[in-house]
């Protein structure tokens, strides 16, 4: 069995994320193995993976920020908002310009209120949205806050539109397309997209299965965990103290959980602020 840590693994087209945790239990030789965020079939791209203990680092991970590259198509409307549904309607895109395009996609930049697609995982009375969308059920969900830090529009040769956006976590591309779609009066979908980075883990240091199959490794969790948090580097006092997961006469700069190391480098936990103290938010040994 391989030690702790994280695999970021550069999801091929047509896989669920379950279907990659599979493949990575296998190679890792585990069953502990669980994923950060899912990705659609249709989606390829970044998707992060925790294997042993470092499954539990996961839900902790501050992964809130998400990058993606993605095509919209213009004049056609889907019952999933991209290329796996079926087409609900057609409109023509020869009275759309380009100006109007970038103008629309412009206002979605900034904080803004967001309908997720109906076909999400959010869940609706104990039930998937998606499950009740499947089953012939009509869906209609509340518009929650995102956050669209960046949206670069790289071209536009109708009715394809391409698009990079940096985001909150939450955000659905889909809906991006949608609601294009709907301001240009002529509805939209998705047909591709490409998840490029999640927090800290990009593209640049991601693998896919097939690489993984001929040479299996993964980040250290200690790697892992200063490459997503503030780190904090304690002394042999503290560090005994950490083990047993006690409070810290530390002051933590910055807000959110740090990671904290040994002197020998072994992470040891996350820690965050509390009055006038550090404490424990989950201990790893």
């Amino acid at each position: 069995m391989v030690d702790p840590g994280l695999v970021v693994v550069d999801k091929a087209p047509g896989m669920t994320s379950h279907d990659v945790v599979a493949r990575v239990r296998r190679l890792a030789g585990t069953r502990k193995v669980g994923h950060a965020g899912t990705l659609d079939p249709m989606a390829t791209g970044v998707l992060v993976l925790g294997v042993d203990r470092a499954t539990r680092l996961l839900g902790h991970l501050m992964l809130t920020e998400k990058a993606y590259d993605a095509t919209i198509r213009l004049g056609a409307v889907t019952t999933t908002d991209d290329a796996e549904g079926e087409v609900v309607s057609t409109h023509a895109v020869d009275g759309v310009r380009e100006d109007d395009v970038r103008t629309e996609l412009a206002r979605f930049v900034g904080d803004i209120e967001q309908v997720p697609t109906s076909v999400s995982a959010i869940k609706v009375d104990g039930q998937r949205a998606y499950a009740r969308v499947r089953a012939g059920e009509q869906v209609e969900l509340r518009a929650r806050p995102v956050t669209i830090h960046e949206l670069v529009v790289h071209e536009v040769e109708l009715p394809d539109v391409r698009i990079s956006v940096r985001c909150s976590s939450g955000t659905y591309i889909r809906a991006i397309a949608r609601d294009l779609g709907a301001a240009l009066g002529v509805g939209g979908h998705l047909t591709a997209l490409r998840r490029t980075a999640v927090g800290s883990f990009d593209l640049s240091v991601a693998c896919t299965l097939e690489e993984l199959a001929d040479g299996f490794s993964v980040m250290p969790i200690a790697e892992a965990a200063r490459a997503s948090f503030a780190a904090v580097d304690l002394t042999d006092e503290q560090a005994a103290d950490v083990r047993v997961g006690r409070a810290l006469d530390l002051r933590l700069p910055g807000g959110g959980p740090h990671a904290v190391f040994a002197p020998d480098g072994e992470f040891l936990a996350l820690y965050e602020q509390r009055g006038e103290q550090a404490r424990a938010v989950a201990v790893f040994v």
